[in-house]
């Protein structure tokens, strides 16, 4: 008995201990850390083309590519960075590890923009030609945006589901059975697009008039702060043990359905089902047999030599419910993850072109003061984070007494809003670009040297950038919710990593879209020019639209068949049951022995 009181006592503290973890309490930590980690990203991603073709002196459609190419490398390794935390390493130390790796490429970074040796001379004042960075400076160059990327690929797949697991269960233990998620993914962009706009005014600012050295030195200093800060805060957080790889458990799952192909599935309620083993990855919620995919459904199917002696099932000839839903609810996810990738494309160029045109036009501010062209993002900024403002505090409000569901409108509704925005940002980019060539013909500067400023405001840029900043609002908080909603709880930070995968996809593809353009337009007039004067970069925006109009009627035919995951959930504070079928609403829409939302 007095055993037996040691043992309650010690239950008790850990409880007790467990209840201490989490919670809002933890968001200075994961926010201040993502806060930094975007500042550093930023900071020198928006300028870099600037970087390249002024300090390193590479031809413009090289450097774009070259950014692009980087782009798509930095949100890849993501995949890898979600696999090993799902799989081994848990989120909390794949967020550090992949912390110090980017502070190291951001060391060796600002390190080639401040020694001499590692950048080619300067151009001489009227010379016709720069001498380009050599393969050396470029080596280095790669290196350290290597080292950038794969750190990125431990922080931007985990940094968000960490911080939704802290408010996620620190809901449940409140009984408060689940957490106000639209609004966490509201606030968790709201920061991303604050030290967005702290990067590309204060940061670009510094490498537009003190120096490439100081520039980038910023930005390497605030993550030094954010690996410092996370680190400090171990004790709050909630980590949530690994579950194993995912990938393994859905290699699985499809080997153990092709074996038994020509089985029949004549019950669904025969399927295997086992709580035990499923218990470390279904620990906010068990799957729930769907009727879609069925031939995964025969991984389930119990046949002679599918289970040991000890009753321990052989995995890769037999499959739980849940683990063969888990193959289905990645399946089902990924049409309409695929539609995401034109949209990152289609907005690929704001960090290389949209930068060239303004270096082309009148910056000036005041008769001392010219705005650098990379900080034009800050309108993007500007305008994501008052639609955000305004989407959680407002709209919010007003959709719901029509909806009735507390975010308003579904993930998939809100992505396909801002998807069609998007589309409204190229007329707009393509209309401005006619105008400023027009300008360029009007004053008989097509051909004006380098550097030369045209007699048009800077300022007609501003709508294409607002608008992709309000379509982005709507698109990439959807997206996540989307992503982090119907992902298997194992499979959240492969799921964040799929949101990044987007944009690597999206980046490459725009790398080849350009490539294409600049190829097949050689011969009837280049469109995408070093000098943008004889360009028709017009052209080239209309094509993208074009582009965006086939893929939204793509997305909503995908929108219309997907079904939500159906999920049984169990409140730990009275052991009730309760159904759910994520619609991606928040809504109960039946309540009798079971709730639906």
């Amino acid at each position: 008995m007095a055993e037996d009181g040691k043992e309650g006592t010690k239950d008790a503290a850990a409880e007790k201990s467990k209840t201490k973890e989490g919670g809002f309490r933890t968001m200075p930590f994961i926010l201040a850390n993502d806060f930094c980690d975007r500042l550093a990203t930023v900071g020198f991603g928006s300028n870099l083309i600037s970087y390249l073709t002024l300090q390193l002196h590479l031809p413009l459609v090289e450097a774009s590519n070259m950014l692009t190419n980087y782009h798509g490398t930095t949100n890849l390794t993501p995949l890898v960075g979600g696999l090993i935390a799902d799989s081994f390493a848990g989120r909390f130390w794949t967020i550090t590890v992949g912390s110090i790796i980017y502070q190291l490429g951001m060391v060796c970074l600002t390190l080639s923009a401040a020694i001499p040796s590692l950048r080619p001379p300067p151009c001489a004042k009227h010379g016709a030609e720069c001498q380009r960075a050599s393969a050396y400076q470029i080596a280095i160059l790669y290196l350290s945006l290597l080292c950038t990327s794969i750190g990125s690929g431990g922080t931007r797949p985990c940094n968000m589901a960490f911080g939704a697991d802290q408010l996620e269960l620190d809901a449940r233990r409140r009984r408060g059975g689940k957490a106000p998620m639209w609004s966490f993914f509201n606030l968790y962009f709201f920061g991303i697009e604050l030290a967005k706009l702290t990067a590309v005014t204060a940061v670009v600012y510094v490498q537009e008039n003190v120096g490439w050295g100081w520039g980038l030195g910023v930005p390497t200093i605030a993550m030094f702060v954010a690996v410092i800060g996370f680190v400090s805060g171990y004790s709050l957080y909630v980590k949530m043990p690994p579950g194993g790889s995912p990938l393994v458990r859905l290699a699985q799952v499809a080997a153990a359905a092709f074996k038994k192909r020509k089985a029949v599935v004549t019950d669904p309620g025969l399927l295997y089902e086992d709580k035990a083993l499923d218990a470390g990855i279904s620990t906010t919620g068990r799957l729930l047999h769907t009727n879609q995919l069925k031939f995964f459904d025969k991984a389930a199917i119990v046949m002679d030599g599918d289970v040991l002696p000890s009753g321990q099932p052989k995995l890769w000839r037999l499959s739980t419910v849940h683990r063969v839903e888990e193959i289905k609810s990645i399946v089902r996810m990924l049409p309409i993850w695929a539609a995401g990738i034109l949209m990152v494309t289609a907005s690929s160029h704001n960090s290389s072109f949209a930068i060239q045109q303004a270096r082309t036009m009148d910056r000036g501010i005041t008769n001392n003061f010219k705005i650098p062209p990379a900080s034009m993002l800050i309108f993007s900024n500007l305008a994501m984070l008052l639609t955000l403002a305004f989407y959680d505090r407002v709209l919010v409000r007003v959709l719901r007494r029509f909806t009735g569901r507390p975010n308003g409108i579904t993930h998939l509704q809100r992505a396909g809003v801002g998807m069609t925005i998007a589309m409204l940002a190229n007329v707009a980019a393509a209309a401005v670009e006619r105008r400023r060539r027009s300008v360029a013909a009007a004053s008989g500067m097509l051909d004006a040297p380098k550097g030369a400023v045209l007699p048009i405001s800077v300022f007609w840029l501003v709508p294409q950038y607002a608008i992709h900043g309000i379509a982005n609002a709507f698109m990439d908080v959807g997206r996540m919710e989307f992503l982090y909603d119907q992902a298997p709880e194992s499979m959240r930070s492969t799921a964040a990593a799929l949101y990044w995968l987007t944009i690597s996809a999206g980046s490459y593809l725009g790398t080849l879209l350009v490539t294409i353009v600049h190829e097949r337009t050689q011969r009837s007039g280049q469109w995408l020019q070093d000098n943008l004067n004889r360009g028709r970069l017009d052209n080239y925006y209309w094509l993208v639209v074009g582009l965006q109009g086939l893929n939204l009627v793509y997305y909503f035919v995908c929108v219309k068949y997907y079904t939500f995951k159906p999920l049984e959930m169990v409140d730990e504070s009275d052991k009730e049951t309760e159904l759910y079928g994520g619609n991606g609403n928040g809504t109960k829409n039946a309540k009798k022995s079971a709730s639906f939302r």
